[in-house]
C-alpha cells in the first residue's frame, strides 16, 4: 500500500482528496501546520473530519512561534 501526507486544511478540496485517495487504495496522512488559526476545538473537528474521512493518522504542527518570529515580527517591524 502507498502512503501519501496531504497537506490538509479541512476544506472541500482537501476533504475531497482523502476521500478519492483513500477509496483508491492509499494510506492518507493527514497533516495541519497551525500558524495561529486553529482554536483547540477546531484542531479537533479537523481531525475528527480526516479520520472519518478516511485518513489513517492525523498530525498537526504547531508552528506559532517559528511562524512569528520569522514572518510575522518583520512585516510589524517593517
Amino acid at each position: 500500500m502507498k502512503k501519501i501526507v496531504l497537506a490538509y486544511s479541512g476544506g472541500l478540496d482537501t476533504s475531497y482528496c482523502i476521500k478519492f485517495l483513500s477509496e483508491k487504495g492509499f494510506e492518507v496522512e493527514a497533516l495541519t501546520v497551525n500558524t495561529g488559526g486553529f482554536s483547540k476545538n477546531e484542531i479537533l473537528e479537523l481531525e475528527s473530519k480526516a479520520i472519518h474521512l478516511g485518513a489513517k493518522n492525523f498530525k498537526i504542527i504547531d508552528a506559532i512561534n517559528p511562524f512569528y518570529n520569522k514572518i510575522i515580527k518583520f512585516l510589524i517591524f517593517g
